[in-house]
């Protein structure tokens, strides 16, 4: 019974130490089996920095592929063609008008033009004004980069006789000044622009230049500067335009005034503006100096008119008339019989209404039939009811006393 006993006791430390090993062979297989389902879940759940760093990438996914389904054609069956979608094109500026130009004829007068580049741009306006007509021949005779300050690269007063003579003229336009804004020299010295010893030396040779002109025999025109972009510049251009509007009246040369229609109504510089017909254009290049070609066609409109009176191409301030039944291409022609209206004048009340022209012979004036006509054709209203609300005349009330020898006075009350 003992031994029995001690078999048994002898053999509880081996299945201790059976059951120890076998722990040992049996936890770490469970601690990897979770570490490896722990890291599963991780890597599922939350990657940390490291992971995301070291972690081997994903492998790419497969690119789709959509295939468009076939088109079964039938036969017989016409398909539509398919459309795409084009882009939206900026709508373009219809093309400018080409202007017709008549073939000149031998005797054609000459429009003579000098100047600076204004000038030039003045020419090529005209051009294009007298493009149809076949007796007048505009001859642009500018030089962009001259004026009255430097002789010494061009002198327009010892030149502009010469050039008259040569192209014998029927009318001369001068435009210039652009590039006179630099010191002028007087003598041995030289004096600041805008200064009064240079205004004296100029307005000598602006007049100088008039001179010549008046002294051919030729009608002229003196057209203006326009503002500029640089208000310092405009500034000296308002100068220079009363130098040559002076120096024009005196030497008997219409002066042309443009100024108006390169500002807007408060008087300052604009780029785009009306062109003759009242579209919106742009007249001005970029560096707000030169002008463009719509410009050029505005400035030749302000010198057009006057400069028909001089060519004899209006009647009574009246635009010539061209393109009448019979008349030859280009040919400037005039209707001889005109019946004119006289004019109505609209400011004149008591001719409201009536079947008279002004000027005529009018009879007694007639007063008008109602109190409502005569309110509203004169401004006079009618006489108010004696007591009715809308009298508001004070009648003066007096006082009459009786003094004590029966002599009665009366005085108005206060």
């Amino acid at each position: 019974m003992r031994r029995a006993q001690g078999s048994s006791l002898h053999k509880r430390p081996l299945r201790a130490a059976k059951l120890i090993l076998l722990s040992a062979l049996l936890v770490p297989g469970a601690i990897l089996s979770t570490s490896v389902s722990a890291t599963a879940q991780e890597g599922v759940l939350r990657r940390g920095f490291f992971r995301e760093l070291f972690a081997p990438a994903p492998p790419p996914e497969p690119e789709r592929r959509y295939s468009r389904p076939p088109i079964i054609v039938q036969p017989g069956v016409r398909s539509a063609p398919v459309r795409r979608s084009k882009a939206v094109a900026t709508p373009r500026k219809p093309p400018e008008p080409e202007v017709v130009v008549a073939e000149k004829k031998e005797d054609a007068r000459v429009i003579l033009v000098v100047g600076d580049f204004l000038g030039g741009g003045l020419a090529e306006g005209l051009s294009t004004v007298f493009a149809e007509n076949a007796g007048i021949r505009v001859v642009d005779r500018s030089n962009g980069s001259s004026g009255l300050v430097r002789d010494d690269y061009f002198d327009w007063p010892g030149q502009l006789g010469k050039i008259i003579e040569e192209q014998k003229p029927a009318a001369v336009l001068v435009m210039l000044g652009s590039n006179d804004r630099q010191q002028l020299k007087v003598g041995s010295e030289r004096a600041a622009p805008m200064s009064d010893a240079w205004d004296t030396e100029y307005t000598r040779r602006a007049a100088q230049l008039a001179k010549i002109v008046t002294d051919s025999k030729v009608p002229a025109l003196w057209v203006g500067m326009p503002s500029f972009k640089a208000s310092k510049m405009t500034a000296d251009m308002v100068a220079l335009n009363d130098i040559y509007r002076t120096v024009a009246s005196k030497s008997g040369i219409e002066f042309v005034d443009i100024w108006d229609g390169f500002t807007d109504q408060n008087g300052a510089f604009v780029t785009t503006g009306p062109d003759i017909n009242g579209q919106p254009v742009r007249l001005r290049s970029d560096d707000g100096i030169n002008m463009t070609r719509q410009g050029k066609r505005k400035m030749a409109f302000y010198a057009e008119k006057p400069l028909n009176k001089l060519l004899g191409l209006s009647l009574a301030g009246e635009a010539p008339v061209a393109g009448l039944p019979g008349a030859a291409p280009g040919a400037l022609t005039l209707p001889t019989d005109i019946d004119r209206t006289m004019p109505i004048s609209l400011n004149d009340p008591e001719l409201d209404g009536s079947t008279e022209l002004l000027g005529a012979q009018a009879g007694p004036k007639q007063e008008p039939r109602t109190p409502s006509e005569k309110l509203q054709v004169l401004g006079i209203a009618p006489e108010p009811t004696p007591g009715r609300a809308d009298d508001f005349k004070w009648v003066p009330q007096r006082r009459i006393t009786q003094s004590a020898d029966g002599a009665t006075t009366s005085a108005i009350k206060r």
